[in-house]
Protein backbone atom coordinates (compact mmCIF):
# COMPACT_ATOMS: atom_id res chain seq x y z
CA UNK A 1 0.00 0.00 0.00
CA UNK A 2 1.57 3.34 -1.00
CA UNK A 3 1.38 6.09 1.61
CA UNK A 4 0.87 10.00 0.58
CA UNK A 5 3.42 12.02 1.84
CA UNK A 6 2.43 15.45 2.70
CA UNK A 7 4.65 18.60 4.10
CA UNK A 8 5.22 19.19 7.97
CA UNK A 9 6.20 22.51 9.61
CA UNK A 10 9.84 21.09 9.91
CA UNK A 11 9.94 20.64 5.72
CA UNK A 12 8.28 24.15 5.47
CA UNK A 13 10.89 25.61 7.24
CA UNK A 14 13.84 23.95 5.49
CA UNK A 15 11.82 24.64 2.57
CA UNK A 16 12.01 28.29 3.14
CA UNK A 17 15.34 28.38 4.14
CA UNK A 18 16.70 27.53 0.47
CA UNK A 19 17.37 29.06 -2.22
CA UNK A 20 18.81 29.04 -5.57
CA UNK A 21 20.66 31.72 -8.00
CA UNK A 22 19.63 31.26 -11.67
CA UNK A 23 21.32 33.58 -14.10
CA UNK A 24 19.00 34.01 -17.23
CA UNK A 25 21.73 34.54 -19.77
CA UNK A 26 21.15 33.12 -23.14
CA UNK A 27 18.13 31.27 -21.22
CA UNK A 28 14.74 31.39 -23.21
CA UNK A 29 12.27 33.24 -21.37
CA UNK A 30 9.16 30.86 -21.06
CA UNK A 31 11.44 27.40 -20.45
CA UNK A 32 12.80 29.67 -17.49
CA UNK A 33 9.80 30.69 -16.14
CA UNK A 34 8.28 27.11 -15.99
CA UNK A 35 11.48 25.93 -13.75
CA UNK A 36 10.74 28.59 -11.73
CA UNK A 37 7.37 28.32 -10.95
CA UNK A 38 7.99 24.84 -10.90
CA UNK A 39 10.59 25.46 -7.72
CA UNK A 40 8.54 28.52 -6.56
CA UNK A 41 5.56 25.62 -5.91
CA UNK A 42 7.83 23.10 -4.76
CA UNK A 43 6.68 20.69 -7.39
CA UNK A 44 10.43 19.50 -7.82
CA UNK A 45 10.18 18.16 -3.76
CA UNK A 46 8.64 14.45 -3.06
CA UNK A 47 6.40 16.35 -0.24
CA UNK A 48 4.50 18.84 -2.51
CA UNK A 49 1.87 19.90 -0.85
CA UNK A 50 -0.43 22.00 -3.26
CA UNK A 51 -2.02 24.44 0.59
CA UNK A 52 1.21 24.92 1.89
CA UNK A 53 4.32 27.00 0.88
CA UNK A 54 7.04 24.29 0.42
CA UNK A 55 8.58 25.98 -2.88
CA UNK A 56 12.17 27.71 -2.09
CA UNK A 57 13.12 30.96 -3.12
CA UNK A 58 14.55 31.67 -6.59
CA UNK A 59 17.68 34.52 -6.89
CA UNK A 60 17.25 35.45 -11.32
CA UNK A 61 20.45 37.55 -12.09
CA UNK A 62 21.17 38.54 -15.68
CA UNK A 63 17.65 39.48 -16.39
CA UNK A 64 18.51 41.77 -19.26
CA UNK A 65 20.22 38.88 -21.20
CA UNK A 66 17.02 36.80 -21.20
CA UNK A 67 16.29 35.56 -24.75
CA UNK A 68 12.64 35.44 -26.71
CA UNK A 69 12.77 33.22 -29.61
CA UNK A 70 11.11 34.13 -33.63
CA UNK A 71 9.41 37.08 -34.01
CA UNK A 72 7.73 37.56 -30.46
CA UNK A 73 9.55 40.71 -29.11
CA UNK A 74 7.76 42.64 -32.32
CA UNK A 75 4.39 40.68 -31.97
CA UNK A 76 3.22 39.96 -28.67
CA UNK A 77 1.70 42.41 -26.45
CA UNK A 78 0.88 42.42 -23.15
CA UNK A 79 -2.34 44.76 -22.14
CA UNK A 80 -3.00 46.46 -18.21
CA UNK A 81 -5.49 49.34 -17.11
CA UNK A 82 -4.58 51.80 -15.36
CA UNK A 83 -8.38 52.31 -13.31
CA UNK A 84 -8.66 55.38 -15.44
CA UNK A 85 -11.04 56.47 -18.71
CA UNK A 86 -9.61 55.36 -21.78
CA UNK A 87 -6.28 54.15 -19.75
CA UNK A 88 -6.06 50.63 -21.55
CA UNK A 89 -2.50 50.64 -22.55
CA UNK A 90 -0.68 48.07 -24.65
CA UNK A 91 3.50 47.10 -23.98
CA UNK A 92 5.08 45.34 -26.78
CA UNK A 93 7.49 42.53 -25.56
CA UNK A 94 10.72 44.24 -26.85
CA UNK A 95 9.94 47.30 -24.78
CA UNK A 96 9.48 45.06 -21.86
CA UNK A 97 12.62 43.93 -22.82
CA UNK A 98 14.70 46.68 -22.48
CA UNK A 99 13.10 49.20 -19.86
CA UNK A 100 12.04 46.71 -17.73
CA UNK A 101 13.66 42.86 -17.72
CA UNK A 102 12.37 42.28 -14.32
CA UNK A 103 9.30 42.69 -14.49
CA UNK A 104 8.63 40.79 -17.46
CA UNK A 105 10.49 38.05 -15.72
CA UNK A 106 8.02 38.08 -12.84
CA UNK A 107 5.09 38.77 -14.86
CA UNK A 108 6.32 34.96 -17.27
CA UNK A 109 6.67 33.22 -13.75
CA UNK A 110 3.30 35.23 -12.21
CA UNK A 111 1.27 33.74 -14.96
CA UNK A 112 2.14 30.26 -14.17
CA UNK A 113 1.57 30.21 -10.83
CA UNK A 114 -1.84 29.15 -9.57
CA UNK A 115 -4.44 31.89 -9.51
CA UNK A 116 -4.97 31.80 -5.60
CA UNK A 117 -3.46 33.82 -2.36
CA UNK A 118 -0.40 31.35 -2.07
CA UNK A 119 0.99 32.85 -5.38
CA UNK A 120 1.35 36.05 -3.83
CA UNK A 121 3.49 34.27 -1.13
CA UNK A 122 5.24 32.03 -3.47
CA UNK A 123 6.23 35.36 -6.02
CA UNK A 124 7.06 37.20 -2.89
CA UNK A 125 10.50 34.81 -2.84
CA UNK A 126 11.27 35.53 -6.53
CA UNK A 127 14.24 38.50 -6.61
CA UNK A 128 15.62 39.27 -10.04
CA UNK A 129 18.17 41.51 -10.74
CA UNK A 130 19.23 43.11 -14.26
CA UNK A 131 22.70 42.79 -13.50
CA UNK A 132 25.27 39.95 -12.42
CA UNK A 133 25.40 41.28 -8.34
CA UNK A 134 22.62 40.61 -5.88
CA UNK A 135 22.58 41.32 -2.17
CA UNK A 136 21.49 37.62 -0.67
CA UNK A 137 24.77 36.71 -0.10
CA UNK A 138 23.04 36.25 3.58
CA UNK A 139 20.80 33.17 2.55
CA UNK A 140 23.93 31.12 0.90
CA UNK A 141 21.99 30.45 -2.22
CA UNK A 142 22.72 27.50 -4.50
CA UNK A 143 24.00 27.93 -8.23
CA UNK A 144 21.20 26.03 -10.12
CA UNK A 145 21.69 24.62 -13.27
CA UNK A 146 18.92 24.93 -15.68
CA UNK A 147 18.01 21.85 -17.76
CA UNK A 148 20.03 21.35 -21.49
CA UNK A 149 17.76 22.03 -23.90
CA UNK A 150 16.10 19.49 -25.84
CA UNK A 151 17.32 19.11 -29.09
CA UNK A 152 15.14 18.13 -31.90
CA UNK A 153 15.25 14.42 -33.06
CA UNK A 154 16.94 14.11 -36.54
CA UNK A 155 14.24 13.37 -39.45
CA UNK A 156 14.90 10.28 -41.50
CA UNK A 157 14.79 10.66 -44.85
Amino acid sequence: MTKTTLATVTDRHKAMNTWHVVDAAGLTLGRMATDIATTLMGKHRPDYTPYMLVGEGVIVINADKVKVTGNKAETREYTYYTGFPGGLRHVKLADYLSKAPEQLIRLAVRRMLPKNQLAAKMLSRLKVYRGEVHPHVAQKPMVRQQPAVRQKPAVRK
